[in-house]
C-alpha cells in the first residue's frame, strides 16, 4: 500500500485578547488628532507662504519643501498603519537629484500632491471625529461608574431629575435620597454600557480611519486591513511590508523618510506648548484680571516647564509646581469659581505629569501629581475664609484628572517598554533560528564534501604517491608527474580540511595572507607541471592593491583552469598591461587601469569528450572583478582559441 504524505499539523493562532486589541486601537486613534492638527497647520502655513511669495520666486523653493514635508507626514501615517495592522502596497516617489532642477522635481510628482491633500485636508476631520468619539466613550465609563461619588459635590439640581420633571414628572421620586439613587443608578448603568461597548467602538473608529488612509496612502490606492483576530500573523506581514514598502521607489530612491521619535516628541511638545501659551495668556489675563506682563511671565514659564520636562523631568516638575503656586497667588483675589487651577493651567500641569510619566518610572509622575495635589490643598486651606464657590470642586477635578493622567502615562510607558523587549526577543530568537539553520546547512555541505570530494582527493594522492612502487617500468619523467600530482592533491586536501573546519564552526573563519599579483608566477609554474606551455609578460612592472591583486589572481587561476579543461595541449599566454584609461571609457582618462588577459590557442586535436562545466567560475570572476570596479570580457579568438580579459582600476 503506498504511503500517503503526511499533512503537517498547523496550530491555529490564538485570538488576540480584548485588552491588547483595545490598547492597539486606542494607540492608533488617540494620537491621530494631535498629529493631524500639527501637520495640517504646518502644511497650510507652508502652502500659504509659498503662494504669497510666488511673485518673488521664493515660493518656487518653499513649495517643494511643503510637498516633501507632506510626504514625511504621510510616511508617519503609513508607519502607524503598519504598526496597527494594515498592509500597504509600496509607494515610490520621483528621485530628487542635486541642483536646482532636482530640488524642484517634487512639484511634478503627483504622489506628493496626494500626500499633501490627505494630510492637510482629509485626515483632520476624520481624526477629529474619531478622537472626540473615542475620548467621550473612554471618559463616560469611569464618569458613569463614579457618578455616585463626585456628583455630590456639584451644586444645583441633577440633570436627569430635571429632564424627568420636563418629560415625565410622575417618574420623579418625592424623596431627595431616592432621587439620588435613581440618578446614580442610571449613570452607573450608562457607565457599564460604555465600558462594555468600548472595545467594539474603538475597533470601529480605528477601522474607519485606517480605511481612508489605506485607500489614499497605498500605491495606486491599494491597501488592506489585516484581521486582528490573527495577531500572530502580524509580525511577518509587517516585516514583509517594511521590506517591500519602505518607500523604495521605482527609481531606487531610498526613502526612509520620517523624523525620529525623539524629534517628533520635541516637535509635538513644543507645538502643544505654543498653542497652550497662545490660549492661556489672554484667557488668564482677561478672566482673572491680573497684569498682562505678570500673566505673560507666569504662563510662559508654565509652558516652558512643559518643554523642560521632556529633557529634565524632575526639574520640569519642580519648575511647574513653583510656577503653579505663583499663578494661584496671582489669581486668588479674582474670586472666580474655577480656582486654584485655571483651565489652561490645569491642562499644562496635566501635560507635565503625562510627559514625566512617559519619560521616567511611575514614581516621577506620582511625585509630580502629589506635589500638585498638596499645593492645591494648601491653596484651598490658606484661602478658606474667602474661598470662591467651586474651588473645592476644581481641586477635586484636578486631583482626579491628574491621577488618571499619571496612571495612563505610566501604563503606556510600560506597554512601550514591554513591546520593545518583545520585539528584541523575537528578533534575537529569529537570528538564533536563522543561525541554527545556516549551521545545519553548512554541516550538511561539509559532510557531502568530506564523503565525496575529500575521499576522491585522498585516493588520487595515495595512487600518485605509490605509483613508483606499483609500476616497475615507470620512467623518471612520469615519476616526476606523479610526484607533482601527489603534491597538488595533498595541498588540496589541506585546504579542504580548513574549509570543512570553517563550515562546521560558528566562529569567523581564520584570516591569512591572500594571494596577489606576485603569486601568479607560482600559479603558472604549478600549471606548467602538466606539460602545458605558458608564457607570462608584463606582471613584473605592475603594482596593485590587495583587493585588485586577489581578484586578478583568481581571474588568472580560472583562465588557466578553463584552458586546461577545455583546450588541452594548447598554448596559453598570460599578459598584463598598464593603461591610462579603461578600454572604451573616455570618461575615466585620469585613472590608470590594469589590463590582464589569459588567452589560449585552439587545441591541436579535437576534444572528443567535452569537460563538464556550469559556467559558475566565469560568473564568480565577473562578481570579483565588478566588486573592485573592473570589467570582464570573454570570447573566442580569430584562430579558434579563447580569451578572458579583465580591466582593474588602480
Amino acid at each position: 500500500m503506498p504511503l500517503q504524505p503526511r499533512t503537517p499539523h498547523v496550530h491555529s493562532p490564538r485570538p488576540e485578547s480584548l485588552t491588547r486589541r483595545l490598547v492597539r486601537d486606542s494607540a492608533y486613534v488617540l494620537p491621530g488628532l494631535p498629529i493631524a492638527l500639527f501637520g495640517a497647520s504646518l502644511l497650510l502655513s507652508l502652502l500659504v507662504v509659498s503662494i504669497a511669495t510666488a511673485p518673488l520666486w521664493v515660493g518656487a523653493l518653499v513649495l517643494p519643501l511643503t510637498l516633501v514635508t507632506a510626504s514625511e507626514f504621510a510616511e508617519l501615517s503609513r508607519r502607524r498603519l503598519r504598526i496597527w495592522g494594515a498592509l500597504l502596497d509600496p509607494v515610490g516617489y520621483r528621485p530628487r537629484d542635486p541642483g536646482l532642477a532636482g530640488r524642484l522635481r517634487p512639484v511634478a510628482d503627483p504622489r506628493r500632491w496626494l500626500d499633501l491633500i490627505f494630510e492637510m485636508i482629509l485626515a483632520l476631520p476624520v481624526r477629529l471625529v474619531t478622537f472626540v468619539v473615542a475620548v467621550l466613550w473612554i471618559a463616560m465609563g469611569p464618569v458613569g461608574l463614579t457618578y455616585f461619588f463626585w456628583s455630590r459635590f456639584i451644586p444645583g439640581e441633577r440633570g436627569l431629575i430635571r429632564l424627568l420633571e420636563l418629560a415625565a414628572p410622575a417618574l420623579v421620586p418625592a424623596s431627595g435620597f431616592w432621587q439620588y439613587v435613581l440618578d446614580s443608578g442610571v449613570f452607573f448603568l450608562l457607565g457599564v454600557v460604555f465600558l462594555v461597548t468600548l472595545p467594539a467602538v474603538m475597533r470601529g473608529l480605528a477601522a474607519l480611519d485606517a480605511l481612508l488612509a489605506t485607500s489614499l496612502l497605498g500605491a495606486g490606492g491599494r491597501g488592506r486591513l489585516i484581521p486582528l483576530e490573527h495577531p500572530q500573523a502580524h509580525p511577518l506581514e509587517r516585516t514583509l511590508s517594511r521590506v517591500a514598502g519602505g518607500r523604495q521607489g521605482a527609481q531606487g530612491e531610498d526613502s526612509a523618510a520620517s523624523f525620529s521619535s525623539a524629534a517628533w516628541s520635541w516637535i509635538g511638545i513644543s507645538f502643544a506648548a505654543v498653542v497652550l501659551f497662545a490660549v492661556s495668556w489672554p484667557l488668564t489675563t482677561t478672566v482673572y484680571g491680573i497684569h498682562p506682563a505678570l500673566g505673560l511671565v507666569l504662563t510662559l514659564a508654565h509652558c516652558l516647564s512643559l518643554v523642560l520636562t521632556l529633557k529634565l523631568p524632575w526639574v520640569g516638575i519642580g519648575a511647574s509646581v513653583l510656577v503653579s503656586a505663583g499663578l494661584m497667588g496671582a489669581t486668588a483675589e479674582a474670586g472666580v469659581g474655577i480656582w486654584p487651577w485655571p483651565v489652561t493651567a490645569m491642562l499644562i500641569q496635566c501635560g507635565v505629569i503625562l510627559v514625566a510619566a512617559l519619560r521616567e518610572p511611575w514614581y516621577c509622575a506620582a511625585s509630580g501629581w502629589a506635589a500638585s495635589a498638596l499645593l492645591t490643598f494648601a491653596a484651598i486651606v490658606m484661602a478658606a475664609p474667602q474661598l470662591p464657590d467651586g474651588a473645592v470642586s476644581t481641586g477635586i477635578v484636578f486631583a482626579s484628572v491628574g491621577v488618571g493622567v499619571a496612571v495612563l502615562g505610566s501604563l503606556t510607558r510600560q506597554w512601550i517598554r514591554d513591546a520593545d523587549r518583545l520585539e528584541v526577543s523575537e528578533r534575537t530568537s529569529a537570528q538564533q533560528s536563522r543561525r541554527r539553520r545556516e549551521l545545519e546547512e553548512r554541516n550538511r555541505i561539509a559532510r557531502e564534501l568530506h564523503d565525496v570530494v575529500a575521499h576522491s582527493m585522498s585516493v588520487i594522492s595515495v595512487q600518485a604517491a605509490t605509483a613508483r612502487y606499483r609500476l616497475s617500468s615507470i620512467t623518471p619523467e612520469a615519476q616526476q608527474e606523479f610526484e607533482e600530482i601527489a603534491r597538488s592533491s595533498r595541498q588540496a586536501l589541506g585546504e579542504m580540511r580548513m574549509l570543512l573546519g570553517t563550515l562546521r564552526s560558528e566562529e569567523e573563519p581564520p584570516t591569512g595572507p591572500t594571494p596577489g599579483l606576485a603569486e601568479i608566477y607560482s600559479l603558472v609554474e604549478a600549471t606548467r607541471a602538466s606539460g602545458t606551455p605558458i608564457r607570462v609578460t608584463g606582471l613584473d612592472v605592475v603594482e596593485a592593491s590587495s583587493a585588485v591583486g586577489l581578484a586578478a589572481y583568481r581571474m588568472v587561476q580560472e583562465g588557466l583552469s578553463n584552458a586546461l579543461r577545455h583546450a588541452p595541449s594548447s598554448t596559453i599566454e598570460v599578459s598584463a598591461e598598464l593603461l591610462g584609461e579603461r578600454p572604451g571609457d573616455s570618461s575615466s582618462a585620469d585613472t590608470e587601469h590594469l589590463l590582464i588577459q589569459v588567452r589560449n590557442t585552439a587545441p591541436p586535436h579535437p576534444v572528443s569528450v567535452p569537460a563538464p562545466g556550469a559556467g559558475l567560475g566565469l560568473e564568480g570572476i565577473r562578481e570579483r572583478v565588478s566588486a573592485v570596479g573592473g570589467t570582464v570580457e570573454t570570447g573566442e579568438t580569430p584562430d579558434g582559441g579563447y580569451f578572458i580579459r579583465a580591466s582593474f582600476p588602480l
